[in-house]
């Protein structure tokens, strides 16, 4: 079984976290459009069909990475709960 590369992984959480922010500050149609997208690559990209179990899965797969020793973009630090 294919792997998701932990740093685009990261990239995609951190950008699906920064539009969640920009959209309960201030909702544009452009930021719903952008959110939904983030949130359709996650979940094809942890092969997860609801955006919370994508997230769940991500962590998971970051975790593992750390484990492992794989650099993530942000080093060994990274924490995400950004649903």
């Amino acid at each position: 079984m294919l792997s998701a590369d932990p740093k685009a992984v990261r990239s995609l959480l951190t950008r699906y976290a920064s539009l969640r922010i920009a959209q309960a500050e201030r909702s544009t149609p452009r930021t719903t459009k952008e959110l939904a997208d983030i949130s359709r690559r996650l979940c094809a990209m942890t092969g997860a069909t609801d955006v919370r179990d994508a997230i769940e899965r991500a962590d998971a797969l970051l975790s593992a990475a750390r484990r492992m020793g794989t650099k993530t973009a942000c080093g060994d630090d990274c924490v995400s709960r950004a649903a």
